[in-house]
């Protein structure tokens, strides 16, 4: 094979010579590598520190121009980076210098013709070549100025990725320029095919940011911003957030237990550096490398890349920090505190029956929306506990699962270090075969943070689920239901009175809000649907907004703890449109913390009607409900007075 073949930028051959062993790491790094069986190819998995958002001179906005590319490539060795990707704005224009450049040293070699500076040079590319994968993509600008991250396989002809330009409508008079203005492009779910039909990979870049497919407060629908998240071809979302614990942080939206963004997504984080260093006047200026993404692969190739965001190993890829930084995916998890998709026990022993209680736990997120428990840890403040034996209790877990939970389930099993000692992290998604069963007659479901057992209503749900039926065909009343009034007029009325309006209430969101804006109404919390009084006691049908399914003959007395709160408030504290603090059609009542979060009592107002919705968090407030966010932790707990 000629040189020149080997030493194109980013070529394969070069990648060929990389070794997996962490003998290749930067110095430094070696403690924090971690190595752990290959799930998927059966070999050794290690951490490479990536960043595939990256720009060079070819760009137009680049911020240091005269920064050769052998420059811009040592610099991003010297930064410790494995695999980097170049994405200049709608062009492959420094990908082509680089390539030309070695090639250019190479022939000069071959005809003994090289300078003493040029064989340096030389030296120093196919030195760095084997050293650092090469990925060459472009940032494309799609309609509406969205900004796509394309990434092909190293061994892409400059040719081949023109091409795909050219098929995305940049005009051909501009493939040189490197501008994020193209003028009228492709659309991004167009975009987001022609780039996988291509042989790359599509990720949504700075999603959360400007000119991100998930920027907040962007005058499009939300069908719109649904799909422009959740399609198939979107391989992963960069974001700006990453290392965030705030509960509106981008991850934790896409983490897959919203209704309508069922789909998980890969998270990761780049540069998006247009200049070699930090710019000390503007801390957002990043330089090459100063944001980047550690992957847990079995080797650095674009294969295994790609492999990886087609998984669902969400934990194998993390925000890169310097040793001394690492990130505590166990203080991380803490620190956000049980949810809908996370729990912690601190043992799981049969004695007291603490391996029930997590296996509990396992059966609810299979028939939700999926989720992780750590043993070992309490979310509470503190030193971790810790398991004394945890290869012990992992074994009697994975017998104990498959002898009582019905049907099989996979989970994955992990065990952490800890300065407290060992944690075991299981990981479960939500169960293709639902409903499933703890001990032939248990079946478990998960709300918010609580586990609790199924009510007849929801397992029927998951049932009609299983078998591809809608759940609009369960709901706890009658068909023609519709949300109760905020006062509780039925709640002592005589035997057999039924509250509530006349109108259509479904499972399905549309026949819930009447509205094909998908954040009509909030994305959790729970509504009073109608009550009915039998025997001198009220009965509810209480609608769970994360995935609204209603749920009949629910009592005060025995209703879960936020069921419970909101009967309460019903029957307690009637709604009046005039205590309630609107802007146009929706409403803030109050808010305080319950648990250790911040929930918000909202109302909605649909022309006579007032539709009432209790202990919504911040993260279920997208749409017109976000702007209630600030004023609730303005105002503390109670602004119905004013």
């Amino acid at each position: 094979m000629s040189r020149r073949r080997r030493t194109r930028a980013g070529g394969q051959s070069a990648r060929q010579s990389r070794t997996g062993d962490a003998g290749s790491q930067p110095a430094g790094r070696e403690g924090a590598q971690s190595q752990a069986k290959g799930r998927q190819s059966g070999g050794k998995l290690r951490w490479y520190k990536a960043d595939l958002h990256t720009h060079t001179p070819a760009s137009n906005d680049y911020e240091e121009p005269g920064v050769s590319y052998l420059q811009w490539l040592t610099t991003a060795r010297e930064r410790g980076l494995d695999i980097v990707a170049i994405t200049d704005h709608n062009t492959v224009a420094g990908v082509a210098a680089i390539r030309r450049e070695i090639e250019w040293l190479t022939r000069l070699k071959e005809e003994n013709r090289l300078t003493p500076e040029e064989r340096s040079n030389l030296e120093r590319w196919l030195k760095l070549a084997n050293e650092i994968v090469i990925l060459p993509g472009f940032e494309f600008t799609a309609t509406f100025g969205f900004h796509i991250l394309a990434i092909f396989p190293p061994d892409t002809s400059v040719r081949k990725l023109e091409h795909t330009l050219l098929r995305l409508n940049v005009p051909e008079d501009r493939l040189l320029a490197g501008s994020t203005e193209t003028g009228a492009s492709t659309d991004v779910t167009s975009a987001y095919e022609t780039i996988v039909d291509s042989g790359g990979i599509a990720i949504a870049a700075h999603a959360n940011s400007t000119n991100g497919v998930a920027m907040r407060n962007f005058p499009f629908g939300g069908q719109t911003k649904i799909a422009y998240t959740q399609d198939a071809n979107l391989s992963a979302l960069e974001v700006t957030d990453l290392e965030s614990r705030s509960r509106r942080a981008t991850a934790r939206f896409f983490n897959g237990s919203k209704t309508e963004y069922p789909r998980k997504m890969h998270c990761i984080q780049g540069s998006d550096a247009h200049r070699l260093n930090n710019d000390p006047r503007n801390s957002r200026r990043l330089g090459l490398g100063e944001r980047a993404t550690e992957l847990l692969l079995p080797e650095p190739t674009f294969d295994a890349i790609r492999e990886l965001f087609a998984s669902r190993f969400f934990d194998r890829t993390r925000p890169f920090r310097a040793p001394e930084k690492e990130v505590d995916h166990l203080a991380a998890a803490r620190a956000e505190g049980p949810n809908q998709t996370q729990s912690f026990h601190e043992s799981a022993n049969k004695k007291g029956g603490r391996q029930t209680v997590v296996l509990a736990d396992l059966c609810a997120f299979a028939n939700t929306d999926g989720g992780t428990i750590f043993v070992g840890a309490s979310a509470r403040k503190g030193r971790v506990k810790g398991l004394a034996a945890s290869k012990q209790v992992q074994a009697e877990l994975q017998q104990a699962l498959s002898e009582r939970l019905t049907p099989p389930l996979e989970a994955r099993f992990e065990i952490l270090a800890n300065s407290g000692g060992e944690v075991l992290r299981i990981g479960v998604d939500a169960g293709d075969s639902k409903p499933y069963c703890l001990d032939g007659s248990k079946f478990y479901v998960r709300n918010d943070a609580e586990t609790s057992l199924a009510l007849r209503d929801e397992i029927v749900a998951l049932v009609l689920e299983s078998v591809g039926l809608s759940s609009d065909l369960v709901d706890g009343g009658d068909a023609d239901d519709a949300p109760a009034s905020a006062d509780p007029a039925g709640a002592g009325e005589s035997d057999g009175s039924k509250a509530g309006r006349s109108g259509a209430s479904g499972g399905g969101r549309q026949g819930a809000s009447g509205s094909d804006d998908p954040f009509y109404l909030p994305q959790d919390g729970v509504e009073i649907v109608s009550s009915e009084t039998r025997g001198g006691t009220a009965y509810y049908v209480v609608r769970n907004l994360r995935n609204l399914r209603s749920v009949g003959n629910v009592t005060r007395e025995g209703a879960r703890k936020l069921w419970n709160y909101a009967i309460a408030q019903y029957e307690d504290s009637p709604v009046k449109s005039d205590q309630i603090r609107w802007k146009k059609n929706v409403g803030y009542i109050r808010s305080g913390k319950r648990a250790g979060k911040r929930r918000f009592d909202l109302a909605l107002r649909e022309g006579s009607a007032l539709r009432v919705f209790y202990g919504v968090t911040s993260e279920g407030m997208e749409g017109a409900w976000a702007q209630f966010v600030e004023e609730g932790d303005q105002d503390g707990l109670d602004v119905r007075s004013e």
